[in-house]
């Protein structure tokens, strides 16, 4: 397994059994065999839907540990096969079974791969314009999708609670509704103390989504 991959599962569930109290143990060593599996990444998609199945306190993590597998595939994974694997039909077939899996944190997550790549510290700004293209004419699905983020790059200059409040004014329909406040959080402070997890924490209307999202990001951010 990836190592920041590890780290990142690490914190979301550490961060989902502190605002719960509900008990992960298993369930880690249940999703950390499926990681670390040398199966094909159809198979390990479905031990980890299996894996959630059996945690239902846990559902609304599915996708988000879907995008991390993913991004483990990329990382490790993808290293054991031919060179050209992501240009086979094999490839092809479970790109078109697994378009409607994984959330656009998959983005955020890849992102802070190449800034680690680049030695730079993520930002927001460059993840839309510079990463996703938002202001390129061929790229107007990613405008339409972060569209509020675009619109509101001036929280950066201001306040978790602000961003709290803007969260809580986005249209239900938005692909970015249950996202916008951890991801916009990170953004705004990717290289937190405790104190300001804890305000993260302290402004979310959904903590036990937010924070194990936000800490995940916050995590995979680091380096060794």
């Amino acid at each position: 397994m990836d190592r920041q991959i590890e780290k990142a599962i690490v914190a979301a569930l550490e961060q989902f059994e502190k605002i719960t109290g509900k008990s992960i143990a298993e369930f880690e060593d249940k999703v950390n065999s499926v990681f670390e599996s040398d199966k094909g990444f159809m198979d390990k998609v479905a031990d980890l839907d299996a894996t959630f199945d059996d945690e239902p306190a846990l559902e609304n993590l599915r996708e988000v540990f879907f995008d991390l597998l993913m991004v483990n595939f990329f990382s490790e994974d993808v290293h054991k096969l031919a060179d050209d694997y992501l240009e086979t039909p094999e490839w092809e077939e479970i790109e078109n079974e697994t378009i409607d899996r994984g959330t656009e944190l998959l983005n955020v997550l890849l992102y802070i791969q190449e800034c680690e790549d680049e030695d730079i510290q993520p930002d927001l700004e460059d993840f839309l314009k510079e990463f996703l293209l938002v202001d390129e004419d061929e790229f107007q699905d990613e405008h339409r999708i972060y569209e509020e983020m675009i619109s509101n790059q001036i929280l950066m200059e201001s306040s978790i609670e602000e961003i709290s409040k803007v969260a809580a004014t986005l249209p239900e329909d938005s692909e970015l509704v249950d996202l916008f406040y951890p991801i916009m959080s990170f953004f705004f402070e990717t290289n937190p103390e405790e104190d300001d997890v804890e305000t993260v924490v302290i402004y979310s209307d959904d903590a036990a989504f937010d924070a194990p999202v936000y800490s995940l990001l916050i995590a995979f951010n680091e380096a060794d």
